[in-house]
């Protein structure tokens, strides 16, 4: 490979999540939420802003999410719709919650190249809101950890 060609290919390839939309995972197809950046600003604190909007990430070991215990469903705190439950998480010692799958159709995934090594950046499939990214080193059955920012969550106990 040449140098020229190289440098095409890496440019490429930095350029693709701007021009790449995001993929659907499951069949569920979910209608959208717009709103304005005056109406997310609104509806979300200003942690969630940044994490959901803006693509941040929460310092590990800070949401009380990551030792929830208790049978529920994880929710997108920027528009309520139900991404996970509690029989997908488990502990990965990673300091956010973390899943081994999602509910069907719930999120949408993109290749993140902001630490330059692509990484698989996941968003909720109704408002867009950044969650988090997922890994292929989670438990069985899937192998995946999804790792998710727990400002970006809203958990819902199941009632008894």
């Amino acid at each position: 490979m040449t140098r020229r060609s190289f440098l095409s290919t890496l440019t490429a390839l930095v350029a693709a999540p701007a021009a790449a939309p995001a993929a659907a995972t499951g069949p569920t197809q979910i209608a959208p939420l717009e709103l304005s950046d005056a109406e997310w600003r609104a509806r979300l604190t200003p942690e969630q802003y940044a994490v959901l909007r803006r693509e941040g990430t929460e310092r590990p070991f800070t949401s009380p999410l990551n030792a929830e215990k208790r049978t529920g469903t994880y929710h997108c705190a920027g528009c309520d719709l139900a991404l996970f439950t509690s029989a997908m998480k488990f502990d990965s010692g990673t300091g956010w919650p973390s899943f081994f799958t999602m509910l069907p159709g719930a999120i949408k995934t993109r290749t993140d190249f902001k630490l330059i090594i692509p990484r698989t950046e996941y968003h909720c499939a109704r408002c867009g809101g950044h969650h988090g990214h997922v890994f292929n080193d989670g438990p069985a059955p899937t192998g995946k950890r999804y790792c998710n920012n727990g400002v970006a969550l809203n958990f819902l106990p199941e009632e008894a």
